[in-house]
């Protein structure tokens, strides 16, 4: 180890730079942040340095650098262009034995700077010791992505509630384990969802179940257990929760950052038959997985069963994610399910996804609204009553908009004559996209008087858009084909 990392309390201590470029100030910017009292020298000031002077937020000494300068400072940064002057200073801060950085010459450095993640107070520091600084930064924008922004307030909560914790429960074994399951269950999901009065609130109800818990084994007559050694806290919390978390439509890639995070928690994950492979790649690998998916004319589980099993999970305490394709509150019977679960009195919360429509359309190169083509967008399902008259097809016929149709494989044919019978033109442009967003996507595109014949070629699932917007595919689709061969190239670097 190059180098022993260590987090220095910088509030109200003196650190000295010398410099007033753009790289002095993005280090004068972070000082500021940690609470310093950052003190520059330099001939000049940037515009926002000279203002950050004049308000006294940093202070400026003149221009020439003296090794009087260091006399009472804790830290000292160097980011000049001139290496005579940074020679200098290092050398006057190593002979008092005070820690100093030169910016980007690490021979010049008692100390260095890493890339940090901050969600403070959580931070995050990763080195590389100055060898391979762009390889740090990488490392930090994948935990960037990782590392969901509510970790501070739950550390700041977490930090509040010390105290009274270690009132409530004595042994140091019995308060790790409640930090363990609150930090990890119905308190950090609050948290999580911006909820932190309720966050307080769940917190405080598994204080008093761990407290009760401790008095009742301290007045048992059997002694053959410590009070100090039993289940505390969070251990007697018992309901669990669903989340509703959209899929997307089938790159992983379009997965968020909150779906990621709450599939990798789960005990339970139900899921649909639109969810890829790679999406149920990320689940939890010890997590319980129920498939429940329906397709046309094969439904492998009712919806009432569905619904059984989000609330009977739930209440048996486990963390219940239903996994669903696309957007959960867009043709997915989200809502259904989350009446069901409301009315059990489950704790629950939703996290929507990257619709088919938008997903699919983006990677086919079709702009589903475009000023020349299109000033609006529908989305409609294709399941139709044999009569066809539930929709409002005068309305959907008309010209400059754009239709999405979300599971309208098997009635394309109804749906072109409708459409065709009420106004619109049979050479409107349409395209079916088949396996959207996935590395098999396949795109047809024709006229509104083939929909059929293009729906019966395509791979399911497939979402049908219909409006001018579709003669920009040819156009525009070399966006679509860079995003599958990324993704294609990315599976293949992840199977070798």
């Amino acid at each position: 180890m190059d180098y022993l990392p260590l987090f220095a309390d910088l509030r109200q201590r003196p650190v000295l730079v010398v410099g007033g470029g753009d790289v002095a100030a993005r280090k004068i910017h972070l000082l500021l942040r940690a609470g310093a009292q950052v003190r520059v020298v330099t001939r000049r000031l940037l515009p926002e340095l000279e203002q950050q002077a004049q308000l006294k937020v940093i202070r400026w000494l003149g221009q020439e650098f003296s090794d009087d300068m260091l006399d009472d400072v804790f830290l000292v940064i160097a980011a000049t262009d001139d290496a005579d002057l940074n020679a200098r200073v290092f050398a006057a801060a190593d002979k008092r034995r005070i820690l100093v950085n030169v910016v980007d010459c690490q021979p010049l450095c008692s100390f260095i700077f890493p890339s940090i993640v901050d969600r403070s107070p959580i931070t995050v520091a990763i080195s590389s010791g100055g060898k391979a600084p762009v390889l740090a930064r990488i490392l930090r924008e994948k935990l960037e992505s990782l590392l969901p922004a509510f970790l501070g307030p739950m550390a700041d909560i977490a930090g509040a509630w010390r105290e009274r914790v270690k009132q409530h429960i004595p042994s140091v074994s019995g308060r790790r384990r409640f930090w363990e399951k609150a930090l990890d269950g119905r308190f950090a999901n609050l948290v999580a969802q911006g909820q932190l009065a309720n966050a307080e609130d769940a917190l405080q109800q598994a204080l008093d179940a761990g407290s009760e818990q401790v008095r009742q084994q301290t007045s048992d007559t059997d002694t053959s257990q410590s009070p100090r050694d039993t289940l505390t806290g969070a251990d007697a919390e018992s309901k669990g929760e669903v989340a509703l978390v959209g899929a997307g439509p089938g790159d992983s890639g379009l997965m968020t950052l909150r779906g990621l995070q709450l599939i990798q928690q789960a005990d339970v994950v139900l899921f649909d038959n639109l969810v890829s492979e790679d999406i149920l790649e990320l689940v939890r690998r010890d997590a319980e997985r129920i498939a429940v998916g329906k397709r046309c004319g094969a439904h492998s589980m009712a919806q009432d069963e569905i619904n059984r099993l989000l609330i009977l999970h739930a209440r048996q305490g486990k963390r219940v994610v239903r996994l669903k394709g696309g957007d959960p509150f867009i043709f997915g019977r989200g809502g259904e399910e989350l009446q069901a679960v409301a009315a059990a009195g489950i704790p629950f919360q939703v996290v929507p996804g990257v619709t088919a429509a938008a997903g699919a359309a983006a990677y086919a190169g079709i702009p589903l609204t475009h000023r020349d083509h299109a000033q609006s967008v529908t989305f409609i399902t294709g399941h139709l009553r044999p009569d066809g008259e539930q929709l409002d097809w005068q309305a959907l016929a008309r010209g400059r908009q754009t239709l999405a149709i979300y599971m309208g494989v098997v009635k394309a044919a109804e749906i072109s004559r409708q459409l065709i019978k009420h106004g619109r033109s049979p050479l409107t442009p349409v395209a079916v996209i088949g396996r959207g967003t996935r590395p098999d996507q396949q795109v047809f595109t024709g006229t509104l008087e083939n929909l059929a014949t293009l729906a019966q070629q395509a791979p399911t699932p497939a979402l049908l858009i219909i409006g001018e917007v579709v003669s920009l595919h040819d156009e525009i689709a070399w966006f679509g084909q860079t995003a599958l061969a990324t993704q294609k190239r990315a599976s293949l670097v992840n199977l070798a």
